[in-house]
């Protein structure tokens, strides 16, 4: 028999049950979180602390304080409270000098940027301390991110076009974004590699001997993900045409195809222009200049250089083209499309915000 004084009632509504039911089921919540859960929905069945206690595996006094909390609190009570913990030492007059400085100004030495010492011997603060605060306001001195402003002046109609086809492919057709990798080069390493172990990373010489170059056509269905690619010598528009008819010749003829290309020559020479004029079902869709990221062919191509070609050792450019080969064939059966998520407005807006941090003034 339960001793002491005789406990509060717990009144749980059947929604509230069912919500504190999942809690207590879930494999993903924090194991305390969980256990709380328990607690509370042991103490509804109007079981005592000691006997709830002993089923939880934890003290009479810890059933004692969340059954109260939960009373006086409800769900929210379950969670923890927050703890403040030591103030900081730091004023907030020298945070907000050190973030400006870093911001604003350049080291008076003539370097480029502010390093973790050179900061701390401007500001009188230590080295960590520094540190943490860049973390904390994710500020990266030390590195770069490359851009290139389009200065198409359609851009605004070329993104919405091809960002349409993305996002709204038309019915009945095929969208292939089609590109070539030039200069893709079959590099033999002058001595053997350093296989990978324990504690130690892939070791490969510096010395290499060169043995021509291939370019990689290749042609990404928007909707598979699966990729038609061929390798030829050089990439002039005859070598462009001759993969558009290898492309036609393994489209099925009943479907419109909808290419999405960038601005490179070859790709508007007169003969192509030709080609296209004679077959109704091909519509091209040029990106804007200096925007290759437009196009979803040149994820695939970051993915074949990175996993294929780039630590690859080749003999010859046969022995290039094959591995590229070998490469397609075992990534088709497993392609899945990329997930294109950006509408045209918030790229727009992305720009826009960028022109602004670049000249201060509304584009």
């Amino acid at each position: 028999m339960a001793r002491g004084r005789p406990l509060k009632p717990l009144e749980i509504s059947p929604d509230t049950r069912e919500e504190l039911a999942s809690m207590a089921r879930s494999r993903s919540l924090p194991a305390g979180l969980v256990r709380r859960a328990e607690i509370v929905l042991l103490c509804a069945e109007g079981l005592d602390n000691s006997t709830v206690a002993e089923r939880v595996r934890v003290s009479r006094q810890t059933v004692g304080q969340w059954r109260e909390r939960f009373r006086t609190q409800g769900l929210m009570g379950l969670y923890d409270e927050y703890r403040p913990g030591r103030p900081r030492s730091i004023p907030d007059d020298t945070v907000m000098t050190l973030i400006r400085k870093t911001l604003e100004t350049q080291p008076p030495d003539g370097r480029t940027h502010w390093t973790c010492r050179a900061m701390a011997e401007a500001t009188g603060v230590s080295k960590s301390t520094v540190q943490r605060l860049w973390t904390a306001f994710h500020l990266q001195p030390h590195r770069q991110k490359h851009f290139q402003l389009s200065t198409d002046p359609f851009f605004v109609e070329k993104v919405r076009d091809i960002v349409g086809l993305y996002l709204h492919p038309p019915d009945h057709a095929m969208v292939l974004c089609v590109d070539e990798k030039s200069q893709c080069q079959a590099l033999e390493r002058t001595q053997p590699l350093l296989p990978l172990g324990l504690g130690y990373v892939e070791g490969v010489t510096h010395g290499y001997i060169r043995h021509g170059t291939t370019t990689l056509f290749a042609a990404l269905d928007v909707a598979t993900g699966q990729v038609l690619a061929q390798c030829r010598p050089r990439h002039r528009h005859q070598q462009f045409l001759g993969f558009l008819k290898h492309i036609d010749a393994n489209v099925p003829p009943d479907l419109d195809v909808h290419l999405v290309v960038d601005n490179y020559a070859t790709h508007k020479h007169a003969r192509v222009q030709r080609w296209l004029a004679d077959r109704p079902r091909y519509h091209i869709h040029f990106t804007p200049t200096y925007a290759s990221w437009l196009n979803q062919v040149e994820i695939w191509f970051h993915l074949i250089t990175q996993k294929a070609i780039r630590r690859g050792s080749f003999s010859s450019v046969t022995q290039l083209k094959a591995k590229i080969r070998h490469f397609t064939e075992h990534y088709n059966p497993k392609a899945r499309p990329f997930v294109w998520t950006a509408t045209a407005d918030s790229i727009l807006h992305k720009i826009q915000r960028l022109c602004m941090a670049i000249s201060g003034t509304e584009h």
